[in-house]
């Protein structure tokens, strides 16, 4: 027991030694927080568009996969709710015999 006691005291001395910071905004202005921010991708290229990616798919193909894909994810989700239905109609009727 005196171990723990020992062990809390100089938890509670270690947590007063790191001092209050009740506002850490004080500590997050412009000056320390975007400034740095902007020298450090000063000298950073410029992003620019990968135009083979472009190349392999229109916005109009794009459109018809992204439809392609949800009926394909609707459908796998109704697949799996029959499965569940099923399951529960299942169980529903092993209760029944045991009664």
């Amino acid at each position: 027991m005196k171990k723990l006691a020992i062990i809390a005291t100089g938890a509670a001395f270690a947590l007063a030694a790191c001092g209050s910071s009740t506002d850490a905004s004080e500590d997050a202005v412009a000056d320390t927080v975007e400034v740095p921010a902007d020298d450090a991708m000063e000298d950073a290229p410029e992003p620019v568009a990968d135009e083979a990616m472009e190349d392999e798919m229109s916005e109009e193909d794009a459109a018809a996969e992204m439809e392609a894909r949800e009926a394909d994810a609707e459908e796998a989700a109704d697949d799996a709710m029959s499965v569940v239905e099923a399951a529960e109609a299942a169980q529903a009727e092993m209760e029944e015999a045991a009664e």
